[in-house]
């Protein structure tokens, strides 16, 4: 099926110890030109620094400059938005995070990612009151959307209800440790692979590597992966391309960007 939507792939960061010395980054590469070398093997990164610093405009500026012309950032939105008790009471902390320059990557801003700790219950009111002070937008760029939800309170079919009526996408989490979702709820969907294993040469089996690109393909192309469990048995989203964002994150990290890689050759996401 021919789409003009993409399915991007990538990892968490790009400085990390481990994929220095031909791990990943040749051999001697120089640490300042990590992002360079790591934004043209990959189309995607997912920015942790975010969750726990705030950046200036001029940092963004220049994550824009560095990398290709249809390179993507997602960015982990400060955790001071979300590590609360009363979400609803979160505005402030959201203004400042998408103030702080996040306009600046212009159409290399990818979803924004609103991470919420492991303790925090659904409750729906509260979380709806949170939802509503997403802006749709900054400095003319639109801005996605995408809850990180860790609490298997949120495993309901209200969660779903309003995640679809506030436009904003839920993770597929391939974890031990957290809820995921594979019902759709947006216009992109955004997954999160956590479980890479160090004893093996791309981190996942040849095996997992073809069924995620399945699943990929499946989500861009506007339908449901088969075999893949939903919240909501009944679920029937409006079938429609949809832009896919697939992230190697934590599991065994070193083998983060060889199973990025490997999944890209895969989907040819090129």
């Amino acid at each position: 099926m021919s789409t003009s939507h993409h399915i991007r792939t990538g990892i968490g960061g790009w400085t990390f110890e481990p994929w220095r010395d031909g791990a990943f980054y040749p051999q001697g590469w120089p640490h300042s030109r990590e992002l360079e070398y790591a934004s043209r093997k990959l189309s995607a990164i997912e920015v942790n620094g975010t969750y726990y610093s705030t950046f200036k405009p001029a940092t963004f500026a220049k994550w824009r400059a560095e990398t290709p012309e249809d390179f993507v950032f997602s960015l982990k939105a400060n955790r001071f938005a979300t590590n609360r008790r009363v979400l609803a009471e979160a505005g402030e902390s959201v203004e400042r995070f998408v103030g702080s320059g996040l306009a600046e990557l212009g159409a290399k801003l990818g979803p924004i990612v609103w991470q919420f700790a492991p303790t925090k219950k659904f409750d729906p009111e509260d979380f709806e009151a949170f939802l509503k002070l997403l802006p749709p937008e900054v400095g003319g760029v639109a801005l996605r959307h995408v809850l990180d939800v860790r609490h298997a309170s949120f495993l309901s079919p209200e969660f779903l209800a309003l995640a679809r009526r506030y436009k904003a996408g839920t993770v597929f989490t391939d974890s031990d440790d957290y809820p995921s979702f594979a019902d759709l709820t947006a216009d992109f969907v955004y997954t999160r692979m956590m479980r890479t294993d160090a004893a093996l040469p791309l981190g996942c089996t040849p095996e997992a590597l073809d069924a995620l690109a399945a699943c990929g393909k499946a989500w861009r192309d506007g339908g449901q992966p088969a075999g893949v469990p939903l919240v909501q048995a009944d679920d029937t989203p409006e079938q429609r391309p949809r832009d896919v964002f697939m992230f190697f994150i934590s599991g065994a990290k070193e083998k983060a960007p060889l199973s990025a890689m490997a999944l890209r050759e895969r989907l040819a996401d090129k």
